[in-house]
C-alpha cells in the first residue's frame, strides 16, 4: 500500500511538473482591458480633492456629522458600515477636512475596539 502510494504521488508530481507555465496572454487590440489597480484595490474610497462637504456625503453615501470648525474650514465625520460579524457591526470612521468649503483631506480612523482591550 505505501509503495502504490509513493508510486502515485511520483507520477502526480511529475505529471505536474510537465505542464509548461504560461503568462496571461495580453487583450487583444481593442478589446476589453483590465481595469486600472486603483478601481481594484480594498482600500478604495470614492473622494476626490476639491469635493465639497455634500458631493462627498453622496459619494460616501452617509451624512457628514460636524466635528468642529468654522464655517467653510470644518472637519466632519462620516461612519461607513463596513459589514463585519453578524453579532458586532464595524463602523468605520473616516474623518473629512474642508478648507474654504473644499475637501482638503481626510484620514480613516481604525481606533481600539472596545471588546478587546
Amino acid at each position: 500500500m505505501k509503495i502504490f502510494a509513493a508510486a502515485f504521488s511520483i507520477v502526480a508530481v511529475l505529471s505536474g511538473a510537465a505542464a509548461p507555465a504560461n503568462a496571461q496572454g495580453l487583450p487583444p487590440l481593442g478589446g476589453p482591458y483590465p481595469p486600472p489597480f486603483i478601481v481594484t484595490s480594498s482600500n478604495n474610497v470614492p473622494l476626490a480633492f476639491g469635493m465639497e462637504a455634500g458631493d462627498a456625503a453622496r459619494a460616501l453615501g452617509v451624512p457628514l456629522n460636524y466635528i468642529k470648525g468654522r464655517p467653510g474650514n470644518e472637519i466632519f465625520l462620516a461612519f461607513r458600515d463596513i459589514g463585519g460579524s453578524g453579532l458586532f457591526p464595524h463602523r468605520h470612521r473616516l474623518y473629512l477636512q474642508f478648507r474654504a468649503g473644499r475637501l482638503a483631506g481626510w484620514k480613516g480612523d481604525w481606533g481600539h475596539n472596545w471588546m478587546w482591550q
